[in-house]
């Protein structure tokens, strides 16, 4: 299977987006197990469309409506990545795929490995001043899976950064998290482009005292980012 017929198989799991990275690229981040990528040159990065509607929505707070659709998305990624795996191995590859949204580490808020770093590296997008991969097409309006594999793949080279000055992002962020700061390519550390501790405080200390909210989300920032609602307000 190459990186062609694979995105198609990707494509028709439900997935919007397909980027291969080339794990080399990923060297040096934090994983769980510390060996994670051991065994696997490639990971493809897979990404689901966000509701337009259910985003302009949101204004200075996660709504109920939001946290539905955010946990029905995770759902169907962790779909796509099991779909894509047993395609994979199907096709004699080894495939690992890892949850859209399980939390290991509570303090640090991590888990296996950034979904947002191996889309940057798969070219799904840049990373904004958010943190978040920012798409061409749909802005930071998505959701992350991926999976590890084997398969000799071509890798897909990573985008140039596109947020140039603009500062929606941080002058929204109901925490004062985000910090304006650019990146070419990306930040050393979240350090560099948040205040974390002010982001975690609001999303799991705040947002979850509110009405039909459980769960740490925002998406304040994803609502009011141009690149997003540029697509929305063209579809």
């Amino acid at each position: 299977m190459d990186a062609r017929k694979l995105k198609r198989v990707a494509v028709s799991l439900g997935a919007d987006v397909v980027g291969v990275a080339d794990t080399a690229l990923l060297a040096g981040i934090e994983t769980e197990p510390r060996d994670l990528l051991a065994g696997f040159p490639r990971a493809v990065s897979l990404a689901v469309r966000l509701s337009d509607a259910v985003l302009d929505a949101i204004t200075d707070r996660p709504t109920p409506l939001y946290q539905a659709h955010y946990e029905r998305t995770n759902i169907l990624l962790d779909q796509i990545a099991l779909g894509l795996t047993q395609a994979i191995q199907a096709a004699g590859g080894r495939a690992l795929p890892l949850p859209a949204s399980q939390v290991l580490n509570l303090e640090k808020f991590t888990s296996y490995i950034s979904h947002k770093a191996v889309a940057v590296a798969a070219g799904v997008g840049w990373q904004g001043k958010s943190l978040l991969t920012v798409n061409p097409d749909f802005g930071p309006r998505i959701r992350l899976v991926t999976v590890l594999t084997d398969l000799p793949l071509s890798p897909d080279e990573p985008l140039k950064n596109r947020c140039g000055k603009c500062d929606k992002c941080a002058k929204a962020c109901p925490a004062g998290a985000i910090k304006n700061v650019n990146t070419d390519s990306h930040y050393a550390s979240r350090d560099e482009a948040l205040f974390f501790s002010k982001c975690a405080d609001k999303v799991q200390k705040e947002f979850p005292t509110l009405p039909g909210v459980d769960s740490p989300i925002c998406g304040v920032c994803v609502s009011v980012c141009p690149w997003g609602k540029r697509r929305a307000a063209s579809a």
